[in-house]
């Protein structure tokens, strides 16, 4: 029985897992309170906001859709600002598809932090999240801005962080300390999303914090190495929002050497944002709506790695390899199917598939490999399928799930039950 081939080898980094999400960091605070955004008589925290207490260096990376959100247009010309302070973020409105209005209440939410902290409305960030084409009550927002200022803690990341859920089913936040010179610096953040999920950002918001100190050209590039490497190689339905933000704030408050371009700063900086987005990438994968399995997808030694990446995203995102995972059927005919449509050179009597560390496939034919013991391995909550199209070197992962009768029962109505819902309290 033929073994699965050499994994990549990873980047390692002598880091330490901490507890503190987004106030992990020197130097940072965060608040929730309750605006009662989708429903006036809930309690449920909906409205966060994170502060940095001195100025920062940020990057940002948005949704690839072309119909943004309100937040994201206006976030996009503040995030030009070179000291950004603060987060604002809600769950229960996406405010997008809301025209003009949208804007100026995007606009007016970054305002009301402004005031309230001192600072210039560009140096304010504005985030939502929740059902499209609905106006945001805005007038319920504003009057708790105030409110959240107050309750600005270095405690307050899990407030924080539950307040950007919507169909999420658990927290999404991870953090670290990492060595550097005779200091150390820490990474931590916080992530919703559960649907809508697909490479090239997906409906989702994170939410980054260090006190590493950071040139922005050097953050730019990092940041664009670890997304590239997790929030891009994620997908659960194979959309992408309207809304998707990813926010890395770093204000240079640690006991650490400066991390300058092409060092083994830089290097040890990359690799930790790296781990950080890929954990909080996982987590998203782990709580798509309703689904049961977490499904790596590894393609290795293809010609390029483009072609490694349209066959994993390819199989990945199959509905009828989906579906198989449901079923917890080792059905290599449909995964091979979808490398064969997939846009990449292959040579069908070269590829060899694997379920964990048992071959299902060898030179593009069934092996002798027991159908029982394949299944245990789908069986597992969490799994991995190697594909190796042995005609280069090239690799590629993309994290996936499968598909289930309660995924598709979850999102069946969303928008005419919110609507429903507004009516018979009267709210619409």
């Amino acid at each position: 029985m033929a073994a699965k081939p050499t994994e990549e080898r990873e980047c390692r980094v002598p880091f330490k897992v901490i507890e503190g999400g987004v106030t992990a960091a020197k130097g940072f605070r965060a608040s929730a309170v309750t605006c009662g955004i989708k429903n006036p008589e809930a309690t449920r925290l909906d409205l966060a906001l994170i502060v940095s207490d001195g100025p920062t260096t940020t990057d940002a990376v948005f949704t690839t859709n072309k119909v943004r959100a309100a937040c994201v247009r206006v976030s996009q010309q503040h995030i030009k600002e070179s000291d950004t302070r603060a987060i604002i973020a809600n769950s229960g409105n996406a405010n997008a598809c809301t025209g003009v209005q949208g804007i100026q209440d995007a606009k007016a939410m970054t305002k009301a932090v402004a005031e309230e902290l001192g600072v210039k409305m560009r140096q304010v960030l504005v985030c939502s999240t929740g059902i499209i084409g609905m106006p945001m009550p805005i007038e319920r927002v504003i009057v708790k801005v105030p409110d959240a200022v107050a309750k600005l803690n270095p405690e307050g990341s899990e407030d924080a962080m539950r307040a950007i859920m919507t169909s999420d089913t658990r927290p999404k936040t991870f953090a670290v300390d990492v060595p550097c010179g005779k200091g150390s610096f820490r990474i931590g953040g916080i992530a919703k999303g559960a649907g809508m999920i697909c490479p090239n950002m997906a409906t989702m918001l994170c939410f980054i914090t260090t006190d590493a100190k950071i040139g922005k050209d050097e953050l730019h590039r990092s940041m664009r190495y670890a997304v590239e490497k997790s929030f891009n190689c994620i997908t659960i339905d194979g959309d992408t929002s309207t809304n998707d933000t990813v926010i890395v704030m770093s204000n240079g408050q640690a006991d650490a050497p400066t991390i300058k371009k092409n060092s083994p700063e830089a290097e040890l900086f990359r690799c930790a944002l790296h781990k950080v987005m890929l954990e909080l990438a996982k987590m998203i994968v782990c709580d798509g709506e309703r689904v049961t399995k977490f499904v790596e997808i590894r393609v290795r030694n293809a010609r390029t790695l483009a072609d490694a990446r349209k066959v994993a995203e390819t199989v990945a995102k199959s509905l009828l390899v989906k579906c198989s995972f449901h079923g917890c059927d080792p059905n290599w005919g449909r995964i091979i199917h979808a490398v064969g449509y997939s846009g990449a050179r292959i040579r069908e009597e070269l590829i060899d598939i694997y379920f964990g560390g048992l071959q299902a496939c060898k030179g593009g034919l069934a092996t002798k490999t027991p159908v029982a013991e394949m299944e245990k391995i789908v069986q597992e909550p969490k799994f991995t399928v190697t594909i190796d199209l042995n005609l280069g070197t090239s690799g590629y992962t993309v994290y996936t799930s499968d598909l289930s009768e309660e995924y598709v029962d979850f999102n069946s109505a969303e928008y005419s039950a919110a609507i429903h819902a507004k009516r018979q309290k009267g709210f619409a």
